[in-house]
């Protein structure tokens, strides 16, 4: 037992005291809280710009739909400046005005021009050329709008009021999950699936990197010759269990770090949300029973046991790292493998 703890020993601190398990048990809750943080910050600002009112609307229709549709994009806005310039044109001169506008978008008059003719009228096409094409806030905002107008032009031929339809149709539910458990109310279900999601995937990243730094290790020793030299003094079962051992504390010690952090920055995610000027959305921690919490740390033990195992043999039985890779695939298929079959499971 004396020996197996000396092992136990000399793996954990030394790697607990490298500076790259400092550095990633540092950035690694920045980069987890970023993962829910930046995304609604960028979701905040990837609004449609106000290059969606500097373009014109070339109207093939003879119907009035441009000036209808110059208002649907204006949206509440009555500011001159912000309506797009309207053009009536017939079917037949089409190119050369549509020719004309491709000039002003060159010459930065404009930003862009939409096409509308009796196609957009049977809801078939509509076409859009700018120097904001690629914006996917500014064409969603001109394809709603084209979209808003066909549907009041339609109303309209069958006698309906469109304000009153949208009042009708507008509904804004805001539709909420909570889990109940034999403790009560458990928090946001939706959340509990996320966070589930997250301790696999933190379960299945220690096992990837810690693995194959056991497998690693075990190939070193061997071709240094330096486990001749231990399994002199020490048998080798003690010799796997120690390094195993030793290494899967390293990870549950990362994995507890990660894990207080990121609640910790989760928790401050209002503050963060507020400063950076994106809205605060309501997500719940879900509750994390004790039980539960023995379980993660039962099933990260057996299964980092287990896994870490397979790395080791797979270590002793190759002679170069190029070997050690190709025989480690089947290992990376089985730990994939399960997040394909728990699908079933969530569903």
């Amino acid at each position: 037992m004396a020996k197996l703890w000396a092992i136990i020993k000399r793996e954990y601190l030394e790697r607990v005291r490298s500076k790259w398990f400092l550095i990633a048990t540092f950035f690694g809750p920045i980069f987890f809280s970023a993962i829910i943080i930046v995304p609604a910050w960028l979701a905040s600002r990837s609004k449609a710009t106000t290059d969606v009112y500097n373009t014109t609307i070339l109207d093939a229709t003879g119907t009035g739909f441009g000036h209808r549709l110059a208002v649907n994009i204006a949206g509440d806005s009555t500011i001159p400046s912000r309506m797009p310039t309207v053009r009536v044109v017939a079917p037949n001169e089409l190119t050369p005005a549509e020719s004309v506008a491709t000039h002003e978008v060159m010459r930065k008059e404009k930003t862009g021009y939409v096409v509308v003719n009796q196609q957009t009228l049977a809801g078939e096409a509509a076409r859009y050329a700018g120097t904001n094409a690629t914006s996917i806030a500014d064409m969603a905002q001109i394809k709603n709008a084209i979209r808003e107008t066909i549907l009041a032009s339609r109303l309209e031929q069958v006698g309906l009021d469109n304000r009153k339809m949208k009042e009708i149709t507008f509904i804004p539910l805001d539709f909420s999950t909570e889990r109940i458990t034999e403790r009560g109310r458990a928090g946001s279900g939706m959340a509990s699936v996320l966070f589930g999601f997250a301790i696999g995937f933190l379960l299945y990243l220690s096992i990837v990197v810690y693995g194959q730094t056991i497998m690693s290790g075990v190939l070193e020793e061997k071709t240094t010759r330096v486990a001749e030299v231990v399994m002199s003094s020490v048998p080798t079962d003690t010799l796997l269990a120690g390094k195993v051992l030793g290494v899967g504390a390293v990870g549950l010690t990362q994995q507890i770090l990660w894990i207080g952090t990121t609640y910790v920055l989760l928790k401050l995610r209002g503050p963060i949300m507020a400063k950076l000027g994106a809205p605060v959305v309501n997500f719940s921690l879900p509750d994390i029973s004790l039980a539960a919490g023995i379980l993660f740390l039962l099933f990260f033990l057996l299964g980092f046991i287990f896994y870490s195992s397979l790395y080791a043999a797979v270590g002793s039985s190759v002679n170069s790292e190029s070997e050690a890779r190709q025989a480690a695939s089947p290992l990376m298929i089985m730990i994939v493998s399960t997040g394909v079959f728990i699908q079933p499971v969530l569903l």
